[in-house]
């Protein structure tokens, strides 16, 4: 039998996250598990501790399964994300080493999983890929030397220094950004003041400025045509130049 998702609706007065209210509220008979991302993409925002408890608790009272997507972990500015396995050690963890340690594309990650679910995640595995190559698992090794971790972590105090730029200079031009995002590296930004929808928004600044925004409907249905995502991967000078740029095509946005 196949499975389907169902979205839950989440806004800035959760911060984004899925909540033990929630759980209660959109459960039903078909459910099997909850699936949530901390730190999250778009928005940045991190699950504390005491929340992943009571995330695993709602879900355990309803014999369900929870998965937490902790691709960004290690992406964190002034806190650290906690894992699940902290509060919860038959949760399903993802991870990759395509965020904090820098190896986009090298589509190498891990899955650690209860025992008991062991036997059959082996054998999706053998469908799926058989084994990760030699080549991206000594890369793997490499990330953890002393040398590439001094590296990482400069990188990542350069994330923050980023979103400590682009954070306020987005607010200041009138971007609605609720929650500051404690990880990860995008701003999920309300653009209700400046009207229109997200998809057009994001073109116009494609095509008139060369300024690349990513709509919300990227991310979901819940509000997401007038939310966009700002990315702050690229160096400090040229968001400096990207949001120069953001303040002259809202004065061409006919929004």
């Amino acid at each position: 039998m196949e499975g389907a998702a169902q979205l839950v609706p989440v806004g800035p007065d959760v911060r984004y996250q899925l909540t033990p209210d929630l759980v209660a509220r959109h459960w039903d008979h078909d459910s099997v598990g909850a699936l949530v991302a901390s730190p999250a993409n778009p928005t940045g925002t991190i699950l504390t501790r005491d929340e992943l408890a009571g995330l695993s608790a709602a879900i355990k009272q309803r014999h369900g399964h929870l998965v937490v997507d902790e691709i960004y972990h290690g992406l964190t500015y002034g806190t650290d994300a906690a894992s699940v396995l902290e509060v919860d050690d038959s949760a399903f963890v993802l991870n990759s080493f395509s965020k904090y340690f820098g190896m986009t594309g090298w589509r190498l990650g891990w899955l650690v999983a209860p025992q008991a679910a062991v036997g059959e995640l082996e054998k999706l595995a053998q469908n799926l890929y058989i084994s990760a190559p030699s080549m991206a698992q000594y890369a793997a090794l490499a990330c953890f030397e002393p040398a590439t971790i001094s590296i990482l972590e400069e990188r990542r105090a350069e994330f923050g220094r980023r979103r400590d730029f682009l954070l306020p200079a987005l607010r200041e031009l009138g971007f609605g950004i609720a929650v500051e995002p404690e990880g990860a590296f995008y701003l999920y930004a309300d653009i209700s003041q400046f009207g229109g929808d997200a998809f057009a928004f994001c073109r116009h600044f494609l095509e008139t400025e060369h300024v690349a925004i990513t709509p919300g409907l990227d991310f979901g249905r819940y509000q997401a045509g007038h939310h966009v995502r700002f990315a702050y991967t690229q160096s400090l000078p040229r968001l400096q130049e990207a949001v120069a740029r953001i303040a002259r095509g809202l004065k061409s946005w006919q929004g």
